[in-house]
């Protein structure tokens, strides 16, 4: 399957595995990109820069493939080295770099005289006109079912994808909510070049997760999800538990008042206790509602066959037989 952007990146199938803290290991990225997608190293899960050109050479022992790196520029408890980071992405020959969160406008002459290419995550149209307008080669629509921060205006896929196509001159994949081969035809048909998944990827056999974050998502449905920090303007999908309920609690006593610190202990640091050892209820953690879509743990080669061979077969068979 081709479209503008396995050209774009030369990649064989048009699925990307989005930026995931403490999943986008070399593991993940390089299955990914052997499987023929594009897998991408999460920098700020890496401690330092120089961290980060350690992982990104161990991928390059695992994979020949195109990879990538997300950088997420937000607001947090403390201030990353991004030129430090980005220096080390243009050392490991890295060509791709996923950029999210706050415009990465500032950071764009250095990215681009590297020669790399930028694909912008963005949760509106009028912030994907904004990264096409300062040189992004595509960008990433996010819709309001995905896990993580979804924005503020609360627009799904199947407004914000079409809206996107009528804007857009540059490439865009459709993120969000997508884990299965009918969202991949869907996605092309509403103006899309492709697809990327968050979510879907954690629940495969070599995200490098405790088996129990997998299990919760194959176990979870589509009601299994929350909003927190909404009053805050940093509104985040997670999964419900312990920890979400307990934020939402706070939330609802504090109302406009509610300030970061007071849900600090359960929304800061946690990503080590949950998706390294397990501990479920510890913390708050960005997961999308396509869980209620994820049923199994296959390797990710399995899935994006799965994924590009239905989506091919529906193309030609379902779709065909309308025409």
């Amino acid at each position: 399957m081709k479209t503008r952007i396995t050209e774009l990146f030369g990649i064989e199938h048009p699925v990307i595995q989005g930026g995931m803290h403490y999943v986008g290991l070399a593991e993940m990225a390089a299955a990914v990109s052997n499987a023929g997608g594009l897998g991408i190293i999460t920098a700020l899960t890496q401690p330092s820069p120089d961290d980060l050109a350690k992982e990104i050479a161990r991928c390059r022992e695992m994979t020949d493939k195109p990879i990538g790196v997300n950088l997420t520029f937000l607001p947090g408890f403390a201030s990353p080295d991004y030129p430090g980071y980005i220096q080390a992405t243009i050392e490991g020959g890295v060509k791709i770099v996923e950029t999210a969160g706050r415009s990465p406008e500032s950071f764009m002459p250095v990215l681009k005289g590297a020669d790399i290419k930028v694909i912008h995550k963005c949760t509106s149209v009028r912030h994907s006109l904004k990264a096409e307008n300062i040189g992004c080669d595509a960008v990433s629509v996010d819709g309001f079912e995905c896990g993580g921060h979804p924005g503020e205006d609360d627009i799904p896929n199947m407004i914000l994808l079409p809206r996107a196509a009528e804007e857009l001159s540059i490439p865009f994949v459709a993120s969000g909510g997508i884990g299965n081969a009918q969202q991949l035809v869907a996605a092309l048909a509403l103006g899309a070049d492709g697809i990327n998944m968050g979510t879907r990827f954690i629940a495969t056999t070599e995200a490098p997760v405790h088996q129990n974050v997998k299990e919760a998502i194959v176990n979870a449905s589509e009601l299994d999800t929350r909003l927190i920090m909404r009053s805050l303007r940093n509104t985040e999908r997670v999964m419900n538990n312990v920890a979400v309920e307990k934020i939402m609690a706070v939330e609802k006593e504090k109302g406009d008042s509610l300030g970061i610190e007071d849900i600090a202990e359960q929304v800061g640091g946690v990503y080590p206790k949950i998706m390294q050892e397990g501990t479920m209820d510890v913390g708050a953690w960005s997961c999308g509602m396509v869980a209620g879509l994820i049923h199994d743990i296959p390797t990710c080669q399995e899935l994006i066959d799965r994924i590009v061979d239905g989506a091919d077969e529906i193309i030609k068979e379902r779709l065909a037989s309308f025409a």
